[in-house]
């Protein structure tokens, strides 16, 4: 996607809290997220379930993202019954 996509309705973000709960933005597509966090490769992982909107519809899914050798977290996000998509977010 393009960047003016990705941010279309404000900046686009992901935050996983230390509580094991996060919120996330991007495109149209807000959500609270529900955290466990592991390893995976002796490299944190932290997988999710969300709940939100696409837009003014209600949205849910589930996801996953790793923080690799770049030191970016490089992960995967699926809407429920819909699209899904890799992602790489750097933290600001």
């Amino acid at each position: 996607w393009a960047r003016d996509a990705i941010d279309l309705v404000g900046p686009a973000h992901i935050i996983f809290d230390d509580d094991g709960m996060g919120r996330f933005r991007f495109i149209a597509v807000t959500g609270f997220t529900d955290c466990r966090y592991s390893e995976r490769d002796s490299k944190p992982l932290v997988e999710f379930s969300w709940q939100g909107k696409d837009e003014r519809d209600d949205a849910y899914g589930r996801g996953w993202a790793t923080i690799e050798d770049d030191g970016k977290l490089h992960g995967h996000i699926f809407l429920h019954c819909s699209e899904d998509s890799s992602f790489v977010a750097e933290r600001e």
